[in-house]
């Protein structure tokens, strides 16, 4: 397998204008366009002709989380904003954990106007539908490893996700150049979100309608629920030369044992298609912690690393079925009922997809660690699928239009 560390990023650059990246949902949810890609073949096609264009017996699997209002506004005294940006825990805890606390937090956050906030308290009222929420942010000393907030508010018993919900902003990507509207609030959310701890929307799956959904149902496709939370990172640009400068962001998994069994009980039975780059990291992620469980690992928790595939030892390499079965078991001997952890991994030109047989999802901006992955799933045919792209005048990024991708196989 080549190792990616050597790969120059410009191997995935291309020219996208800026007129081309969507600045806004389109009129109603689903009626995106959708470009298939199948044995070299494009077609321009709908996304409302998903049921059309998936199997009757494959298997759809989304990422069920929730984007959380996770940007942050504070007036100071002298008039100047200060934005807070909410990105992970300060003590790289669980997400889900952080948002579910009461009266006090610390968070690593991204600043915006920074230099117009060395020290002291902010603080600000904020008023909302939901009720009001008076926010103190404090700004703690730096331990080199970004900004550090501190958070503390009234009334003390709302949880921090209760808080964010009262006085955030939807994180739209910096790309938009705009402030979240009201259409932002519904729009930039999937129709099953449902586990809070995102600061981005895991965008393929904005496209699903709840009529979509029940009429691939309705076909006899069966349809699976994981959880990654998307972190900031998954914005983060690639400065180095070569991916071997460039740290992947790490990102929370949770996976029912349910969803484990099905897809161990569902590879090379039935087609899997996945929403998202994000879904994909998160099955593959599965494969190579039931391979390290198989090699006599014991960890507390999954965690998977950025090298992991590409350092593995080929003679060890599991067939899929082999690593699910061993994950399960390993669930088993510690009686839970869900898989929880973290992955870092990246998947570029050189892996082989082993849980996808397609990939439903948007289209990326170059130079990204996503579209590397896409590159990983089609080769280099992703440049004739985003030259036709351009072409025929499908819109880009977060809220632009998609792509279905059936995996190239060796």
């Amino acid at each position: 397998m080549p190792h990616p560390r050597d790969l120059s990023v410009s191997a995935v650059q291309y020219d996208l204008p800026s007129d081309r990246i969507a600045q806004h949902p389109p009129a109603d949810r689903g009626s995106s366009r959708l470009l298939v890609y199948r044995e070299g073949a494009l077609e321009d096609r709908s996304f409302a002709e998903l049921p059309d264009l998936v199997p009757p017996d494959a298997l759809l699997v989304v990422n069920d989380t929730r984007v959380v209002n996770a940007r942050l506004h504070f007036h100071k005294d002298t008039g100047a904003r200060i934005e807070v940006f909410c990105l992970e825990p300060a003590n790289g805890g669980p997400v889900e954990q952080a948002f579910q606390r009461t009266g006090e937090v610390e968070w690593r956050c991204a600043l915006g106007n920074a230099k117009r906030w060395k020290q002291g308290p902010l603080g600000q009222l904020f008023r909302s539908a939901q009720g009001d929420v008076q926010l103190f942010a404090d700004r703690l000393p730096d331990d080199g490893g970004g900004p550090r907030v501190r958070f503390t508010w009234l009334p003390g018993g709302l949880t921090f996700a209760e808080v964010l919900a009262r006085a955030g902003k939807v994180p739209l990507p910096p790309y938009m150049h705009r402030a979240a509207e009201v259409e932002d609030h519904d729009r930039y959310q999937t129709v099953f979100a449902r586990s809070e701890g995102s600061v981005a929307a895991p965008t393929a799956g904005l496209h699903f309608t709840p009529v979509l959904l029940e009429a691939l149902k309705d076909r006899g496709v069966r349809q699976a629920h994981v959880t990654l939370h998307v972190g900031a990172g998954t914005f983060q640009p690639v400065h180095a030369e070569t991916m071997a400068g460039h740290a992947m962001h790490r990102e929370r998994i949770l996976v029912s044992r349910e969803v484990v069994q099905l897809m161990h009980d569902s590879v090379g039975r039935r087609p899997i298609v996945v929403t998202g780059t994000t879904t994909m990291r998160t099955l593959e992620s599965l494969y190579w912690h039931g391979a390290r469980v198989l090699r006599g690992s014991d960890p507390e928790e999954m965690q998977v690393h950025q090298w992991e595939p590409y350092d593995f030892p080929l003679a060890d390499l599991p067939g899929v079925r082999e690593s699910l079965g061993a994950m399960l078991r390993w669930m088993d001997d510690r009686e839970l009922d869900q898989v929880t952890g973290s992955t870092a991994l990246l998947i570029a030109p050189g892996y082989r997809v082993r849980l996808a047989d397609a990939l439903i999802t948007n289209f990326h901006q170059p130079g990204s660690t996503l579209l590397l992955l896409v590159a990983a799933c089609v080769g280099e045919d992703w440049r004739r699928i985003y030259d036709h792209a351009l072409a025929r005048g499908y819109r880009f990024l977060s809220y632009g239009d998609a792509s279905l991708l059936w995996v190239r196989r060796p």
